[in-house]
């Protein structure tokens, strides 16, 4: 059965699903999304994480980095 975009279950086909998106929009039934678990402050600071290591890099470092991970993934092994 496919997935919703937070796991929740969705039917199998288009008609279905249709029906199931319009009773939502309606009001007939809830699109419950469950809690996943994650700490909402912890998921924001997440997404900043690369972004602050980038800006407290030298260019010279963030360069190096790069050469590396150019190397193990295009290297032949």
């Amino acid at each position: 059965m496919p997935k919703g975009p937070k796991g929740e279950k969705r039917p199998a086909d288009a008609i279905g699903l249709a029906v199931m998106i319009g009773r939502i929009a309606t009001g007939e039934e809830s699109d419950n999304i469950e809690n996943d678990g994650k700490d909402p402050a912890a998921k924001s600071l997440g997404s900043k994480g690369g972004k602050k290591r980038a800006s407290n890099l030298s260019p010279e470092r963030r360069k190096e980095i790069a050469q590396q991970a150019a190397a193990k993934r295009w290297g032949k092994s």
